[in-house]
């Protein structure tokens, strides 16, 4: 077990397939900043599957049992299911998940469950067609996400976990429908803080909604009690409905850091280490891969890169975000 220098052991790998997305986002791929102008990642600076499965082979070494993909968008990486299926079969992963906004979801989850993907997260901020083309900032169709979602379950994806974004005077009034939405579904609904990543959001403490008023608003109509979480480094807090008909969890990294129990290292589609959403630089694997380094020297480049981490952003918010001058890493090339 390789710990870092909070003794925080590395357990969990996300890794991001593409920078590219279908979607503007304006707290992750503003459309004013990112229009059909914008020059994304050639073919040749993003990593091969073959390259990406090495990189996880060695991080397998050190200790990490959970893979999570993510983008971009990562069903925009052409034959996905491929790369799915090669680290299925890669000994010592004991869970396999991906997350995606649900556009292409309805073509792809049944290639993917037959591949070997073992669990499906989908970000979805609204069930209001309306916000949710503002919120995405592309004229598209909110069914063709519910289809998605609909698909999965029935080719046996469950429980699926639903993520939504909130944001203070934009999909706040957003909270109960999409509580109701997924209980009534036998979905997994996580509510997220809208929190500062990236440099392009504009984010202020005041569009937070916090964790105490998100539970609030729900208990008011569907009674919660907290329960035990999954695990220690588990990000969400868990609650569940006393009626006993299914769960919600809660992530709240703005108003309730979690930084001291973060098992997670990410990697960039174009082949660099990060040791922390927030992190202001990554450390370049691809170099190595490219130059004909060993598998054991693979392994210890992880190895100093995960004991020198010193990451509790979050814990330290304040001072961070006085400090303007700071760059973090944008959200979509590492796929939050």
């Amino acid at each position: 077990m390789v710990l870092d220098k909070f003794r925080r052991p590395l357990k969990d790998l996300r890794i991001s397939v593409t920078d590219r997305c279908n979607f503007r986002c304006h707290y992750c791929m503003p459309a004013d900043i990112f229009g059909h102008k914008y020059v994304f990642l050639a073919k040749n600076e993003v990593l091969t599957f073959e390259e990406i499965i090495r990189v996880v082979k060695s991080f397998v070494q050190l200790g990490v049992t959970k893979i999570r993909l993510t983008g971009g968008e990562p069903l925009l990486r052409q034959d996905l299911e491929v790369l799915i299926e090669m680290l299925s079969n890669i000994s010592g992963i004991k869970d396999l998940t991906l997350t995606t906004n649900g556009y292409f979801l309805k073509q792809k989850a049944r290639a993917f469950k037959e591949a070997g993907l073992r669990r499906l997260t989908v970000s979805l901020d609204t069930l209001d067609p309306e916000l949710f083309r503002k919120l995405v900032g592309r004229d598209l169709e909110l069914n063709q996400v519910l289809d998605g979602i609909r698909m999965a379950a029935e080719v046996g994806f469950y429980p699926i976990k639903i993520n939504a974004v909130i944001q203070r005077g934009s999909n706040e009034y957003e909270i109960l429908n999409l509580a109701r939405y997924a209980k009534r579904n036998g979905f997994i609904m996580r509510f997220i803080e809208y929190m500062d990543v990236g440099n392009l959001n504009g984010w202020r403490m005041d569009q937070v909604a916090p964790a105490k008023e998100i539970l609030k608003t729900i208990s008011a109509e569907m009674p919660i009690e907290p329960f035990e979480k999954n695990y220690k480094s588990e990000v969400a807090n868990r609650y569940r409905y006393l009626d006993g008909n299914g769960e919600i969890g809660i992530i709240a990294s703005v108003t309730q850091p979690f930084c001291g129990d973060c098992t997670r290292v990410r990697l960039s589609a174009d082949g660099k280490i990060y040791t922390c959403l927030f992190a202001s630089r990554g450390h370049d694997i691809k170099k190595l891969l490219r130059s004909g380094a060993s598998d054991k020297e693979l392994e210890q480049f992880l190895t100093s890169i995960w004991k020198n981490r010193t990451d509790r952003y979050s814990e330290e918010r304040t001072s961070h975000t006085q400090d303007q001058s700071q760059r973090k890493v944008e959200m979509y090339q590492i796929g939050g």
